[in-house]
């Protein structure tokens, strides 16, 4: 294969892994429970390639001949968030979570982040983006201090207004956090831009950045770099790997700007890889438990899927899959424990074949390496030879 095109369509988790219950998360079913929500939802090219046909609850009819080869992929790291995921589906497997902080960051690291700051944050606490600014942002207005909180993921988020910390400035000071939280592993460090009068009309606005760990060892994106390759991430994916193993880094506005980088970047590539994350599917709908925001976003994205497949070639290779689950009628504003999804298309195909349930997310990585003919990190088994790759007159 020439190019690869992997998008993960963030939080689009399809039933509760077998240790859900460790996590909290005994019975989701984010695809599942979205259907059952939304009934009128349509999907049909996904339907097309083969989503129902992965989906063990039947609330999305099978089709007979799918176009693409399908099956579903468990998580074999520790956790549950974003980080974790997209790490593994490069290869790399966490066998230790990355910490979070329920009750709020400890005494050491916020008096180092007071002393390397200058700035007395406010909060503190573990809190949703919209009802932190709902509680303090008036405050933050008042006082000029920067509102520090978490969630049940392992970040470290800061929000402020960009009247009063220009987004400039808030990346540096978040610079500044990622550096004193590096020993202590954890996740993200996010900074959170918002606009607004009062606690009336707060909104955060889209030059929200991430500034992750970077990644504990080498992935498959590190080897397809070393390599000559090109590997362009589209969205988080430059800040979920610290810029680490991406020839381009495309950031993104929402769902609908990543899918025209998308397309952007696959057509001036001539051999590589474009890996996406589109965000919005988590970000604004799952965490929010909002299942009809969710389901228009799956319709708008399933509408624009024959656009790619439009334009790949029969050396052409597209993946779909997630990250984590983030159930949209689950209690609370968790992530969810799920096997994620796993749909496979090129033109080349004539139909598809079922590929099972996978082991773990870095067999994607396994299959890209076999793919790109290089060596990666040495996780997950490979699905290569399980396509129906080389038969000619796949439909689109």
């Amino acid at each position: 294969m020439n190019r690869v095109v992997l998008v993960t369509l963030d939080g689009l988790g399809v039933g509760a892994l077998p240790d859900a219950d460790r996590y909290g998360d005994a019975g989701a079913d984010t695809l599942g429970h979205l259907l059952s929500a939304c009934p009128q939802i349509r999907l049909p090219n996904l339907q097309r390639m083969g989503l129902g046909n992965l989906h063990p609850a039947g609330k999305l009819a099978p089709c007979p001949q799918p176009q693409a080869c399908f099956g579903r992929m468990a998580e074999r790291s520790a956790g549950k968030d974003t980080t974790t995921g997209h790490w593994e589906l490069a290869g790399l497997i966490q066998n230790r979570p990355l910490p979070t902080f329920p009750h709020g960051f400890p005494p050491e690291i916020i008096a180092a982040f007071r002393r390397e700051t200058g700035l007395v944050p406010l909060g503190n606490v573990a809190a949703s983006g919209t009802e932190i600014l709902v509680r303090l942002g008036e405050e933050h207005l008042r006082s000029g201090r920067p509102i520090v909180y978490t969630s049940v993921d392992s970040v470290f988020q800061i929000a402020a207004h960009e009247d009063v910390i220009p987004p400039e400035r808030l990346y540096e000071i978040c610079r500044i956090a990622r550096r004193i939280l590096d020993p202590y592993r954890v996740g993200r460090v996010i900074a959170r831009p918002f606009v607004g009068e009062s606690a009336d009309n707060f909104r955060r606005t889209s030059r929200r950045h991430d500034f992750s760990l970077p990644p504990l060892a080498p992935t498959l994106l590190d080897h397809l770099v070393d390599q000559g390759l090109d590997v362009v991430g589209v969205g988080k994916i430059g800040d979920i790997f610290s810029g680490r193993g991406l020839t381009i880094s495309l950031a993104s506005r929402d769902n609908r700007d990543g899918m025209e980088k998308i397309l952007d970047a696959f057509s001036s590539m001539r051999q590589g890889l474009v890996f996406a994350n589109l965000v919005d599917f988590d970000m604004l709908y799952g965490h929010r438990r909002d299942p009809v925001g969710f389901a228009r976003a799956l319709e708008e994205f399933d509408g624009w899927l024959p656009r790619i497949k439009a334009v790949m070639g029969e050396r052409d290779l597209l993946m779909l899959t997630a990250d984590h689950g983030c159930d949209p009628t689950a209690p609370g504003s968790d992530h969810t424990r799920e096997y994620v999804p796993l749909l496979v298309w090129s033109p080349s195909m004539a139909s598809g074949r079922d590929l099972g349930e996978r082991a773990s997310f870095a067999d994607v990585a396994a299959t890209l390496g076999e793919i790109f003919g290089c060596q990666g990190p040495g996780a997950g088994a490979s699905f290569l030879r399980q396509l129906a790759l080389g038969s000619q007159g796949g439909s689109n």
